[in-house]
């Protein structure tokens, strides 16, 4: 398994060089966060060997376990789940990004929890690009007040924005959702310097995204294969 994700890795580095060339943009600007929901401390260890140093996980419950086993300073963990109150103190004192946010009392209550001796948490606000009924996120037009609100919390790093296209759009229109998204991200990148961060692209749509403005993708089964099956409590 671990060359498997080794030579996994080289591809979607691959696959980033396309995009990256396709778009005039410098690889550098890319982030690959390797997304391992399900997958095991081992599986981990293996993509930090080939290069990986950020880490996404869906459920806190999962991912304490590998943090303690795997935290020696050199993985940032981003917290990219739904996000629910009763967490929020342990993600809050555990991971050093959350993306998943969308609403002002997770992210007051983040700011709160934040441990004082620990640096300010980045956050990414989810943005429910394709205003999809069941699916997590604010609305693009209640975005300005959520943003402003969150910049003025202490504790907190107000990095970017996050989306998750519809799973049934064709390529094309999950294209222009990005493209959407990357119109929302722009004028705050300007407005603030350490807004840098546009989350935005998986295993089958990654090279699209990057190609219309992403600058952190979100890599699962193009990396660790398959998930296996685990029972999340």
């Amino acid at each position: 398994m671990p060359s498997d994700i080794a030579e996994n890795i080289a591809n979607v580095r691959a696959g980033i060089r396309r995009a990256c060339a396709a778009s005039e943009r410098a690889e550098s600007s890319i982030t690959l966060l390797a997304v391992s929901k399900t997958q095991p401390a081992a599986a981990i260890r293996a993509a930090a060997r080939a290069g990986i140093n950020a880490i996404g996980e869906n459920y806190y419950q999962e991912a304490h376990e590998k943090i303690a086993a795997l935290n020696d300073g050199t993985i940032a963990w981003h917290f990219i789940g739904p996000l629910q109150s009763n967490k929020t103190a342990a993600i809050a004192g555990t991971f050093n990004w959350v993306q998943s946010v969308d609403r002002l009392k997770i992210a007051q209550r983040l700011s709160a929890q934040r441990p004082a001796q620990l640096p300010p948490l980045n956050i990414c606000v989810q943005v429910n690009i394709d205003r999809e009924a069941t699916k997590s996120g604010i609305d693009p037009a209640e975005l300005p007040a959520l943003l402003a609100a969150i910049a003025a919390l202490p504790n907190l790093a107000l990095r970017g924005l996050m989306a998750i296209p519809s799973a049934q759009a064709t390529i094309e229109q999950r294209r222009a959702s990005f493209a959407r998204m990357h119109e929302l991200f722009e004028p705050y990148r300007q407005r603030w310097p350490q807004f840098d961060t546009l989350s935005m692209g998986m295993s089958d749509d990654f090279e699209i995204a990057i190609e219309e403005g992403a600058t952190l993708i979100r890599i699962g089964s193009a990396i660790f294969g398959a998930r296996p099956s685990l029972k999340i409590s």
